[in-house]
C-alpha cells in the first residue's frame, strides 16, 4: 500500500515493519494531491484501458519482506438488528445465500443504533419489553441459522445495553447458540457504548470504568446459561476513543476481538465526493487504523472493524450510493488488509437504497420476496475479494498523484496489485511502469469502471455489470499482461481501479512416459 509526498518516492510499511501507518498517514496529508471530485455534465465516461500518459509513474514492489496472510473471513457486512428478522427470512427464499456465497467465507454482524434503542428480546420467559418498537424472538434466531449454514457465513450478534437488561440479553445469546452453534462468531454487548451518555442513556460523565462494570454483568448472566460464549468489544464510535475504552476492555475482559468503527465523513460535516476519495480522508484512515491497530497489537488481541462505510448516519444520497463509494470501498478495504486487522463489515439497510448499502431491495415487493440488488458498495466488494489469503507487501510510487497502490503476494509465489486512480474524469490518464523484479512473467488485468464518480448505475467490473446471484453474466474481461526484463507497463483511466494478477512462470513437466514395445 502506498501513501504520497510530492517531491520524493513515498514509502507505505505493513504494520509488522519499521514505519507504521501513523508516519505515513502524515506523508499522505502532506502530499498536497489533487483530490477526485464530482464530474461536470457532459464530461467523458470513465471505461476501458485509457491512452498513453505522457507523465509516467514508477511503482516498485518490494517482496522481502510480506505481512501476515489476509484472513479468510476478513469480508463482512453489517446490518442493524431491527434488520434481523427480514435478513434472516432470506436463508430460505431470494438471492441473499448466493450474493454471499459470491464473496466467499464471511462474518454477518447484526448491531447498530436500534439494537440498543428500538429492538427488544422476547421468548416464553421474556415479555415484549415497554420500550421496544420492535423485537426478534427464538423463530428469527433458527432463521438466522439457516442463513448461516446455507451461505457459510458465520455472526456476530450485538446485544442491547442502553436498556440494562442483563437477563433478557442472556436468554437472547442463549437462542442464539442454540440456533448458529459454531457459525456464532462472538457477541458484543452494546454499540457504540461510549455514547450512552451522550445519548441520554446513562448519567454524565460515562466513563469506560461504568461500561466495564456492567458488561461483567451481563457477562456473569450469559455465562450461567451458555458457558463459554465468545465477547467482542468494545464497539466504540471511532477510534479517538480506543486507547482508552479498547485498553480497558483488552485488560479488564479479555475478549476474543476487539471492534469499532470508522466512517470517513460525517454526515453534518458537508460530505462530498471530492472529499471521500481524498487524500486527506486516507491520511485520517491511516491514523485510526495505526490507534485501533496499536491497541490491539499491544494487547495481542485481533482486531475487527465491525461497522464502516462513506457517510455516518445512514449515508447520503449522491454519496454513499455513486461509484465514487466503490472506488473508496475497495481502497478502504485493501488499507484495511495491510493495516494487519482480521477484517471489516460495510454496513448497510437493505430497505435504503439511496443510502450506504452493499445491497438492498428496491421495493417493499422485491424485499418481502428476499430479491436484494448489488450497490455500487458491493463491487469493492467483489473487487477485493481475491486478495484474502494473500500478504501485504511494500510498494513505492513515485512522482506522486493521488494514486493508491496495495501490493500483495500470493500463495503461489504470484503477485496482486490494487490500483486506484482516484482523479476526477478529464484528468490525465497515467501510464505506469511497476517494477517487480525476477519471477512474475505475465498476468491478467481486471478493471472497476463507472460513468463518472457521481454516477449511481453502469458500474462495471471486466465490463460487466454483477447478476442477482453475485456472479458475472459471462467470464470478466481481463487484459492480458507481461512482464519484461522485471517490468509491467501499465495505463489506468482516472477514476477508476484495476487489479493485476501476476504469476510466476510454470515449472517444467518432467514426468517422463513409458517406453512401448
Amino acid at each position: 500500500m502506498t501513501v504520497h509526498r510530492p517531491t520524493t518516492t513515498a514509502r507505505r510499511r505493513h504494520r509488522f515493519r519499521t514505519v507504521g501507518l501513523l508516519g505515513l498517514a502524515t506523508l499522505a496529508l502532506a502530499s498536497g494531491a489533487a483530490h477526485a471530485g464530482t464530474v461536470e455534465e457532459g464530461a467523458a465516461p470513465v471505461a476501458g484501458t485509457p491512452p498513453p500518459s505522457s507523465r509516467p509513474l514508477a511503482v516498485r514492489i518490494d517482496r522481502a519482506n510480506p505481512g501476515r496472510p489476509v484472513p479468510a473471513r476478513f469480508l463482512g457486512l453489517s446490518f442493524e438488528v431491527a434488520a434481523l428478522a427480514e435478513l434472516a427470512r432470506d436463508g430460505s427464499q431470494g438471492n441473499l445465500v448466493s450474493l454471499l456465497r459470491s464473496l466467499g467465507p464471511g462474518v454477518l454482524r447484526f448491531g447498530g443504533v436500534t439494537a440498543d434503542e428500538d429492538v427488544g428480546w422476547t421468548d416464553s420467559q421474556t415479555p415484549r419489553p415497554a420500550w421496544a418498537s420492535s423485537v426478534i424472538g427464538p423463530a428469527d434466531m433458527r432463521a438466522l441459522g439457516v442463513l448461516a449454514r446455507r451461505s457459510g457465513w458465520k455472526v456476530l450478534l450485538t446485544v442491547g445495553l442502553a436498556h440494562y437488561e442483563p437477563q433478557s440479553a442472556a436468554r437472547e445469546v442463549a437462542a442464539a447458540h442454540a440456533a448458529l452453534g459454531e457459525n456464532l462468531e462472538a457477541i458484543e454487548i452494546g454499540n457504540e457504548p461510549d455514547s450512552l451518555g451522550r445519548h441520554g442513556y446513562r448519567e454524565e460523565p460515562w466513563f469506560s470504568e461504568a461500561y466495564t462494570e456492567e458488561v461483567t454483568s451481563y457477562r456473569e448472566a450469559i455465562d450461567r446459561l451458555t458457558p463459554g460464549i465468545e465477547i467482542a468489544g468494545p464497539d466504540v464510535s471511532g477510534s479517538g476513543l480506543f486507547p482508552d475504552w479498547g485498553y480497558t476492555e483488552a485488560v479488564t475482559q479479555a475478549p476474543a476481538l476487539l471492534t469499532g468503527h470508522h466512517y470517513p465523513l460525517g454526515c453534518a460535516q458537508s460530505p462530498s465526493i471530492t472529499r471521500l476519495l481524498s487524500s486527506e480522508s486516507r491520511y485520517y484512515a491511516a491514523l485510526s487504523l495505526e490507534t485501533y491497530m496499536r491497541v490491539a497489537r499491544n494487547a495481542g488481541i485481533p482486531f475487527r472493524l465491525d461497522e464502516s462505510n462513506s457517510v455516518s448516519c445512514g449515508g447520503v444520497a449522491g454519496i454513499s450510493n455513486t461509484y465514487a463509494s466503490a472506488l473508496w470501498a475497495a481502497g478502504y478495504i485493501a488499507q484495511a488488509m495491510d493495516a494487519g486487522t482480521v477484517g471489516i463489515n460495510l454496513q448497510g439497510n437493505p430497505d435504503n437504497c439511496p443510502g450506504y448499502t452493499p445491497l438492498c431491495a428496491l421495493d417493499p415487493v422485491a424485499a418481502a420476496a428476499g430479491e436484494l440488488t448489488v450497490r455500487p458498495d458491493w463491487y469493492g466488494l467483489a473487487l477485493t475479494r481475491s486478495l484474502v489469503g494473500s500478504r501485504p507487501l511494500l510498494s513505492t510510487i513515485s512522482p506522486t498523484r493521488n494514486l493508491e497502490a496495495a501490493a500483495f503476494a500470493t500463495p503461489g509465489g504470484g503477485i496482486k496489485l490494487l490500483l486506484i486512480d482516484y482523479e476526477a474524469p478529464g484528468s490525465p490518464p497515467l501510464e505506469l511502469r511497476v517494477l517487480v523484479g525476477s519471477g512474475p512473467v505475465g498476468g491478467q488485468v481486471l478493471r472497476l469502471t463507472g460513468p463518472a464518480p457521481a454516477a449511481t448505475s453502469g458500474v462495471l467490473l471486466g465490463g460487466q455489470e454483477i447478476r442477482p446471484d453475485g456472479t458475472l453474466a459471462m467470464p470478466a474481461h481481463s487484459e492480458p499482461v507481461r512482464v519484461r526484463a522485471g517490468r509491467l507497463n501499465l495505463a489506468i483511466a482516472p477514476s477508476s481501479a484495476a487489479l493485476v494478477t501476476l504469476v510466476p512462470p510454470r515449472a517444467p513437466n518432467h514426468r517422463q512416459g513409458t517406453a512401448r514395445s
